[in-house]
């Protein structure tokens, strides 16, 4: 399954898992005075699995959600997610105050410190207000709840640049029961996730829930498997964030076993669902990037392996030329061949070939004898563009999002602090 197979991202909340509340508060991060403060609660016996960013400068919940995780042995009763503030490059004090505010959950909704798992999103290098969230917590006990409402707030209190929530489901059949799966991300800048799993390590965060009993190694698994071709394959501005993280919650609720197993009837199904949400919830995150005109859809082809044909989709998904000219709807495959070529990737130019729009522009390594410049700048005007690059190297293949720079991009960041 690709990303491009979500063209249309749907949700319903009748796919919301049991299990779980939800809810948000104000708790006077967000200058702007809205909600900025989102929790799950989830019932005894949740198991989770997470990854986060690959980036050597990691945030203090990043740090702390890690070690809750290895600690409690992939246990989670509690979700704590603050906007407006990313807690990043803010030293122990930093650390300081992401535990404070797991020990007052813990405290608050009856369970252990090492059951909440903590999220920041926001500005770096400010120090967290966590009075302001321990304090928003007594308030949080009384706003949490399992409607379509109580979860609605959540997906809308964690987003930061984004202009709207993004939420995903699905339900699917194991021996004819039904299990649910729903999950929620915000991300609309500082979007190339590299997400490295089990290690350790504005953003991406993703939290899904579902109410499948899945232990917590088989859940690692199933999501290890499912970052890769999805949020693994999206990149807004290149920028990886300090903050990234995808948070998988299995609650039981059902009482409906899958496991990482053949002889388990909802392995496949699971994990097909997993990452047609998973693929959902990315491509929502590059429709809403910042400034964003256009979305590429782009397909590399003929590949050696799969990991030279994710090299090269990733340069030129990255490549600010590349960007710019689809921002102007100009056909420089140019660029393209280009951020092909200082990929790092080793290919033989002279057997490349690219359309777009599926028209042809480039015919092993020189302009096609076809190519219409006035009918491939008609297709580059459509919102969506798919852009496909065939190597003549192999079999291998690799399905990328991306979109284009503009000049709102530009406005958007450079007054996100002032």
């Amino acid at each position: 399954m690709s990303l491009e197979s979500t063209q249309a991202p749907t949700f319903s909340f009748a796919d919301v898992p049991a299990g779980f509340r939800y809810g948000a508060v104000r708790a006077g991060i967000k200058p702007s005075g809205k909600p900025d403060f989102a929790c799950a609660q989830a019932i005894e016996g949740t198991t989770a699995a997470a990854v986060f960013t690959s980036n050597r400068l990691v945030a203090a919940p990043v740090i702390v959600g890690r070690e809750h995780l290895q600690q409690s042995g992939g246990n989670v009763r509690f979700v704590a997610v603050n906007a407006g503030n990313a807690n990043c490059a803010t030293g122990e004090r930093g650390l300081v105050a992401c535990r404070s505010v797991c020990a007052a959950a813990a405290k608050e909704f009856d369970c252990s410190e090492q059951e909440v798992f903590p999220s920041s999103t926001g500005i770096i290098g400010v120090q967290l207000p966590a009075e302001k969230l321990v304090a928003a917590l007594p308030q949080m006990a009384t706003q949490l709840g399992e409607t379509p409402a109580h979860l609605q707030q959540f997906a809308e209190a964690i987003l930061t640049t984004d202009t709207r929530a993004k939420m995903a489901s699905a339900t699917l059949r194991v021996d004819g029961k039904p299990v649910h799966l729903f999950g929620v991300a915000k991300g609309a800048g500082m979007i190339a996730p590299q997400l490295v799993p089990a290690v350790p390590h504005a953003t991406m965060l993703v939290y899904l829930f579902t109410d499948a009993k899945i232990s917590a190694p088989d859940l690692q698994i199933f999501l290890n498997r499912a970052i890769e071709p999805t949020f693994n394959c999206i990149s807004i501005d290149g920028d990886t964030s300090t903050n990234d993280t995808v948070l998988l919650l299995a609650s039981g609720a059902t009482g409906i076993e899958v496991s990482n197993s053949a002889e388990n009837a909802g392995t496949t199904v699971f994990a097909q669902a997993l990452q047609a949400v998973c693929a959902s919830l990315a491509r929502q995150i590059v429709e809403d990037g910042e400034g964003v005109g256009h979305v590429i859809e782009l397909a590399v082809e003929g590949a050696a392996t799969a990991a030279d044909a994710k090299q090269i989709a990733r340069s030129i998904a990255q490549s600010p030329l590349v960007k710019t000219a689809f921002a102007g709807c100009d056909p420089n495959w140019g660029r393209i061949l280009a951020a092909a070529g200082y990929s790092g990737v080793k290919f033989d130019p002279s057997k490349a070939s690219i359309w777009i729009g599926g028209l042809p522009v480039c015919w092993r390594g020189q302009v096609a004898a076809d190519f219409d410049k006035d009918r491939v700048h008609q297709a580059m005007v459509e919102r969506t563009v798919a852009v496909r690059l065939e190597l003549g190297m192999g079999n291998a293949a690799c399905h990328f999002l991306t979109c284009d720079l503009t000049a709102e991009y530009v406005r958007v960041n450079a007054e996100y602090s002032t």
